[in-house]
């Protein structure tokens, strides 16, 4: 496997924290079925302690809920739904990077991250498929450094505050943006 491929099986390094959850429910269907268009939920620093980080902020639902929430929201809207978190900036430019080899569109929380990092802004802006950005709380209403979006300009939308919904929102509007980009082809 050459550097920049991924191992689409066992997520990015056997040695690291990140968790791939492929969409079992889309395996071994036919060519003609629609789970066969994919989307990729992507959960960055410090969203696998959702349930119990800051509650107020977040609310008491797992990564497990958004994870099964957003699968049932994509599998609605005709498409299978992978799932992957990580805590490192690096792994997730990878995963972008490589991610239009096997997706229609991506759904990104990138958490703290979405604040600062021109990498994980840069690969979007590379990656040629629709990035749809995801927040829980609404970061206009935030601390002033979490109000900055560095990756916005580059997404193909934002859902912001909505708490878990917003991942529900932010699927349906991304599946919305594919469907009329079909169309208009």
């Amino acid at each position: 496997m050459r550097d920049h491929e991924m191992d689409w099986t066992c997520g990015l390094r056997a040695a690291s924290t990140s968790v791939f959850r492929p969409d079992d429910s889309s395996t071994g269907f036919a060519q003609d079925t629609p789970f066969t268009k994919r989307l990729l939920l992507m959960n960055g620093p410090n969203l696998n302690l959702l349930g119990r980080r800051d509650p107020t902020q977040y609310g008491t639902f797992t990564l497990a809920d958004v994870e099964s929430r957003t699968r049932e929201a994509a599998h609605a809207a005709g498409y299978a739904l992978d799932c992957f978190q990580s805590n490192h900036e690096g792994e997730l430019v990878d995963l972008i990077q490589a991610a239009s080899a096997r997706y229609a569109g991506i759904l990104l929380n990138a958490g703290a991250l979405t604040h600062y990092s021109y990498a994980l802004r840069d690969a979007i802006d590379a990656c040629q498929i629709p990035v749809m950005e995801i927040h829980i709380s609404d970061i206009a209403k935030r601390e002033p450094f979490r109000q900055l979006s560095v990756i916005h300009p580059v997404c193909a939308g934002q859902v912001k505050g909505l708490g878990l919904q917003s991942y529900i929102v932010g699927t349906k509007e991304l599946a919305a943006i594919l469907e009329k980009g079909r169309i208009e082809l």
